[in-house]
């Protein structure tokens, strides 16, 4: 199976489904990614850069591809749809991941509004989370308990992101456990990622 996973600035895919992503490596999948911005308005983009790249190796991504948008200005139109298909066609993708919908940054909301026409032909195409989702009730879980402490090495590598969180004495890494521990009880295990689904093939 190919795997695409798109986000709107560095470290998204990583918090969002990096769990799920090392699962299907191990797993024998092909994985891709799609990162639209090097999130320059939160650090300097070719650090920024540099850290998705070191990602990129750690998770065994057969490609990294750039949206080459400007952060914060992630249009939604034509462009920004095509260029998603584009890349979907190139991966030969069956499943897309990309940020959920409703969400306080423009961005994250921009990227799935043409995600979600982009996908209209992928069978299997989810929305995961991040800190700044807003109203996120997942409909199906991964287990990634056997995989979490990779998935902190895959947040520590954007070193330069771990405590810009704009909370008082919260890392990031303190964010990433939380949430899959709490997404883990409502999927009655330890840890776990949650997605929406917007469509979901299952294929036994």
């Amino acid at each position: 199976m190919n795997v695409l996973a798109i986000g709107a600035h560095p470290d998204d895919i990583e918090f969002g489904c990096g769990g799920t992503l090392l699962k299907l490596r191990k797993a024998g999948h092909s994985v891709n990614l799609l990162v639209m911005t090097k999130g320059e308005s939160g650090g300097a983009a070719g650090c920024r850069a540099d850290e998705q790249l070191a990602v990129a190796d750690f998770l065994g991504a057969e490609s990294l591809f750039w949206g080459g948008f400007e952060d914060t200005k992630i249009p939604v139109d034509s462009e920004t749809i095509n260029l998603i298909d584009d890349t979907i066609e190139k991966t030969a993708s069956d499943m897309v991941l990309f940020n959920f919908w409703e969400d306080t940054h423009q961005d994250h909301r921009a990227l799935a509004k043409c995600a979600v026409s982009a996908t209209r032909h992928v069978k299997m195409a989810l929305a995961f989370e991040v800190p700044t989702s807003d109203g996120f009730e997942p409909r199906m879980f991964v287990d990634i308990g056997d995989v979490m402490d990779e998935k902190m090495k895959l947040l520590r590598l954007h070193a330069s992101q771990l405590d810009k969180t704009k909370v008082p004495r919260l890392m990031i890494t303190d964010s990433v456990t939380a949430c899959a521990n709490f997404r883990g009880f409502q999927a009655r295990v330890k840890f776990a990622e949650g997605f929406m689904p917007v469509r979901y093939l299952m294929n036994w």
